[in-house]
């Protein structure tokens, strides 16, 4: 039997996540992509154009449409409060909306959140039992969504990614490049993910509810080496050639060190386990 796939919020981690599943899955799997401008998926993906933020029209398009699983991954387009709870919150509400109508409910709902759920600012190390007490909205908001999704009646579980990079995405690259980095002092730690990973880890997570595995409710996705942002630069600057002239570099979500125990436990493995294999990619 075919088992569906839907994609609410199908951008880029969305795509990525969907060509990695139909590579893996031999033709026995369909994704479906769901977002504004539906032509823009790959051809191979069924495609369903809706706008979360239009309630009413959005669950309409969904209700008729069953799938197996369910990953939401909606990004946010105005970076304030009111699009992150729009984006976040809203939109997953009117997701778990539209599976009402459903014949039976989805075996799992994956939700792609963020680390900056976490607040911690003293080079510690956090994980899913971690406290969460966010001081900026996005965290807030984010952790609202993770509680619609607890409040459910079916099986969900939050991801919870750090800052991702890839294909696309190379603004700390251009940042090096024009000759800014962060200094060693004081001590700033920094996590990410490869676009390819956060593909990888939701693939992962569908093939473990495939194969009859319970997920945990939370999973906290970040590569196998937290560094300093300072490192990161200045191993940048290193690769392209170029000074740092400009260390004013700084972060502005504290200085925390994310564990991907519980993923690896679970049999992933990355494919970019640390920036400067991630990055040593892109540069090529």
């Amino acid at each position: 039997m075919t088992t569906r796939v839907m994609i609410v919020g199908c951008g880029d981690v969305g795509t990525a996540t969907g060509e990695r599943l139909l590579a893996d899955s031999h033709n026995n799997i369909e994704i479906c992509g769901v977002r504004r401008q539906a032509d823009q998926l790959p051809p191979n993906f069924r495609k369903i154009s809706a706008d979360f933020s239009q309630r009413e029209s959005f669950i309409a398009a969904l209700a008729q449409q069953p799938a197996d699983y369910v990953i939401y991954s909606a990004a946010a387009t105005q970076h304030d409060e009111a699009g992150y709870q729009q984006a976040y919150v809203d939109g997953l509400q009117h997701t778990l909306d539209a599976i009402q109508h459903w014949p039976q409910a989805p075996k799992q709902l994956l939700f792609t959140s963020s680390t900056g759920v976490y607040h911690q600012a003293d080079h510690s190390w956090v994980d899913e039992s971690s406290a969460t007490e966010p001081k900026r909205f996005s965290g807030r908001i984010m952790l609202e969504a993770e509680q619609l999704l607890a409040n459910s009646s079916i099986d969900t579980s939050a991801v919870r990614f750090s800052g991702i990079y890839g294909p696309g995405r190379k603004r700390l690259i251009n940042s090096v490049r024009s000759g800014k980095g962060a200094p060693p002092q004081p001590l700033s730690y920094s996590n990410r993910i490869h676009r390819d990973d956060c593909a990888g880890v939701l693939a992962h997570l569908i093939q473990l509810k495939q194969q009859g595995q319970s997920l945990h409710p939370v999973y906290l996705a970040s590569d196998c080496q937290p560094a300093s942002l300072s490192d990161v630069t200045h191993w940048l600057a290193q690769q392209l050639g170029v000074p740092l002239t400009d260390l004013s570099m700084g972060r502005f979500a504290g200085s925390k060190r994310c564990s991907n125990r519980r993923l690896l436990d679970s049999g992933y493995q990355f494919q970019y386990p640390d920036f400067r294999s991630g990055y040593r990619d892109l540069l090529r």
